[in-house]
């Protein structure tokens, strides 16, 4: 069975039975003119078929009784002079042998299946409100469903955000999904290595970005996971920041913040590195300390524990830096743990320390127990994906020490949850200080 079948199988499981369950893939986008953003398919539905054509849709019926659960595809029909313009696409009877499913149709014919479909479900699972064009779709099969009642014919009587169950079966990936997020930081772990041999003061940022995509695409990987940040000098102390358009001067911090999609699957990692290859010291105290935060957050994340462990852990050691460097005035607060509780660090950092990570680069699941009346942080699991990415960032403002001013540091890396802790995808990727040096150093 492949992991798309077992996926559908699990789904259908815990589905109502005899309940049928509908899902569109992405549609094509209007770039401008009469070209399309490059397709790019939908993460849910490439996560229960494999299938990556546009105009797709997936109806899944639970098991009931002695029938079986049924996995049925609707895609574009097999057109060879389509095919000439626009590239090959499987078709119906092709894409049933491929990609496992029970049943394929063309997709203009979604309409009347799913009408059939849907008599006496007992209930329907789709995205609530997640787009217009199903939404409306789902309203004209109810519809026609009803308009069999006097037959004795019934619609399903509720309907359930299928997006819920997706999202905690996505939270844990398998060994399929592991392997594939493993090469996916591989790759993006050489960009950065390459990033950094190519670096020179005087470079404009795009430059440096370019040596990033020369590198996911040479490797097999389809897109940037998202759109690359090249970040120098102050431009580091601009979290989104994507212009990737300033040039480069010597002495100056670099911070990419940059990974590769493979087959579906992102991957997400900062490294910040001095331009000529040489930290200065307020250069160096800093990114020490977001490293030596980073530690501790790896040795925060364990199964069982809760999800924010590896934030608290990271803002402990970042918040006593501030103090003993002088970022954040010790007489005021007089200890770590009352700077933590009046919040001073959030001056200099003010994002949370990671984000799950898998098919999306901020992906789906979670992060509190929304069970429990005060909503706890969720507690870790083995097949968890997550970033762990602690910073920190100067602005110039009065009392800080100057020497700090306009530094900006980020360092990412991407883990799984295991038994024993965390496994870090992107570990090729140097980022201590010795390790850039004599990289850099090499080129």
């Amino acid at each position: 069975m492949t992991p798309y079948a077992e996926r559908r199988a699990r789904l259908a499981a815990r589905m109502q039975p005899g309940a049928v369950a509908v899902l569109a893939t992405a549609p094509e986008v209007l770039r401008n003119g009469d070209s399309d953003y490059p397709y790019r398919h939908d993460s849910y539905f490439y996560y229960l078929t494999g299938f990556t054509e546009p105009d797709s849709v997936l109806a899944l019926v639970a098991a009931q009784g002695e029938q079986p659960a049924r996995a049925i595809l609707f895609c574009r029909e097999k057109h060879l002079e389509r095919e000439i313009w626009e590239g090959f696409r499987y078709g119906p009877e092709a894409a049933k042998a491929e990609f496992g499913v029970d049943e394929a149709f063309p997709i203009g014919e979604l309409d009347a299946h799913m009408a059939r479909l849907l008599a006496n479900a007992p209930s329907l699972y789709y995205p609530l409100a997640h787009g217009a064009a199903l939404d409306a779709q789902v309203g004209g099969w109810l519809k026609a469903v009803r308009a069999q009642g006097r037959s004795g014919v019934t619609a399903p009587a509720t309907t359930h955000h299928l997006l819920d169950i997706l999202d905690e079966m996505r939270l844990l990936k398998d060994a399929h999904e592991a392997g594939v997020m493993g090469r996916a930081a591989a790759i993006s772990a050489q960009a950065h290595v390459r990033a950094m041999r190519a670096s020179r003061p005087g470079m404009f940022e795009y430059e440096i970005e370019a040596e990033l995509l020369h590198e996911f695409r040479r490797n097999g990987a389809q897109f940037p996971a998202y759109t690359p940040i090249v970040a120098s000098g102050a431009n580091a102390c601009v979290l989104h920041y994507n212009a990737n358009n300033r040039r480069v001067l010597d002495g100056e911090l670099v911070l990419i913040d940059a990974g590769c999609e493979l087959d579906g699957y992102a991957s997400d990692i900062t490294r910040t590195y001095p331009v000529n290859g040489r930290f200065s010291a307020p250069q160096q105290a800093l990114y020490e300390l977001v490293l030596q935060a980073q530690a501790a957050a790896f040795r925060a994340i364990m199964p069982g524990r809760p999800y924010s462990a590896m934030h608290d852990a990271a803002v402990q050691v970042l918040a006593q830096g501030m103090l003993d460097l002088g970022l954040l005035d010790k007489a005021k607060y007089g200890s770590v743990e009352n700077a933590i509780a009046e919040r001073a660090h959030l001056q200099f950092y003010m994002h949370g320390t990671g984000h799950w990570l898998g098919m999306d680069v901020h992906d789906v699941g979670a992060y509190r127990d929304t069970t429990l009346a005060d909503k706890p942080s969720r507690p870790l699991a083995p097949g968890m994906a997550l970033t762990v990415e602690p910073g920190i960032y100067v602005r110039p403002a009065p009392g800080v020490p100057e020497q700090f001013w306009n530094i900006g540091i980020r360092i990412e890396d991407d883990v799984i949850v295991r038994e024993d802790g965390c496994l870090i995808l992107s570990a090729a990727a140097p980022k201590a200080v010795d390790e850039i040096a004599a990289l850099m150093r090499e080129a």
